[in-house]
């Protein structure tokens, strides 16, 4: 896995700084109120379900950010996987700052195993064709830093982060192009490389003959929208030494073998970040109850 280092990206700082902000505002009213500051306590981060873990290491930086003072190990590390009931990590020290950090923490980290975890399921699906399972733009506003991290973790890989590191020529852009004509789709290779020399170009089609349009103009990728298989294979052998093969369209799990089967590269899904169910994460004390300071 090509995973980068989050927790010092000063984007993921500001974020989880922000995320804190957010929820403890003026302060954690319950927590003062009820809550000894001299108590100490040692409480695990616990998998209800099974998972791929993502987000460990962001969790961590939560609780050391709401005090420094809190020892926290990570058992499971990000990309590991975890029977339900499995400790993700472990925190101890002052109990008031555990219970103000706990909700920040499992909301980073409940999400982002959700994602390495539906990953890691495509990714285990097309593994026989070794096939790339990548990511789309269709993230969280804010969070997809974490949501694309996470995506490395089950296995997955990186598709463009934002709109100015890849050319990607898709329908609504053809239409606004010298209206749209798919048999000037090499044109358009030919002016997004002139306009950005060094950036991959993509170009998505729709048809077999919108393919050969696009692959005069030799393009890097070829995105293969909501095509059935037997299209997909006739683009594919087409392709093959020109451009290599994205496959995309509502792509569901019981599908993705079938689709790899055809030769495509990748699979690209926007549900792996916008559709992936939160995995069921808790915080419980580990020796019952929270013991008195000295």
């Amino acid at each position: 896995m090509d995973a980068y280092d989050l927790t010092n990206d000063p984007r993921a700082v500001a974020a989880i700084r922000a995320a804190l902000a957010e929820d403890i505002g003026s302060g954690d009213a319950t927590t003062l109120a009820l809550v000894d500051p001299a108590a100490r306590a040692e409480g695990a981060l616990l998998a209800r379900e099974a998972c791929r873990v993502a987000g460990a290491d962001v969790g961590k930086k939560v609780f050391e950010r709401v005090d420094s003072g809190l020892q926290v190990e990570i058992v499971a590390p990000d990309s590991a996987d975890v029977a339900a009931g499995g400790v993700i990590l472990t925190v101890r020290g002052a109990a008031a700052s555990i219970l103000t950090a706990e909700r920040t923490a499992l909301n980073f980290m409940q999400r982002m195993c959700g994602i390495a975890t539906l990953t890691s399921r495509f990714a285990e699906a097309v593994k026989e064709y070794g096939t790339m399972i990548l990511d789309t733009r269709k993230t969280t506003p804010g969070l997809r830093l974490f949501e694309k991290y996470a995506v490395l973790c089950g296995g997955g890989h990186n598709h463009r982060f934002g709109l100015f590191d890849r050319v990607l020529i898709k329908d609504n852009h053809r239409r606004l192009w010298q209206g749209g004509d798919p048999d000037r789709l090499d044109l358009a290779v030919a002016a997004a490389r002139k306009s950005f020399p060094a950036l991959e170009v993509e170009v998505e089609v729709e048809s077999v003959a919108e393919c050969v349009s696009a692959l005069r103009g030799r393009p890097d990728w070829i995105m293969l929208d909501n095509m059935n298989c037997g299209m997909m294979r006739e683009c594919v052998e087409l392709c093959r030494g020109v451009a290599r093969t994205e496959a995309s369209g509502g792509i569901m799990i019981e599908r993705a073998r079938e689709v790899a089967a055809t030769g495509v590269d990748a699979i690209s899904l926007g549900c792996l970040t916008h559709s992936a169910p939160s995995v069921d994460l808790s915080l419980e004390w580990s020796d019952g109850l929270p013991e008195p300071g000295q």
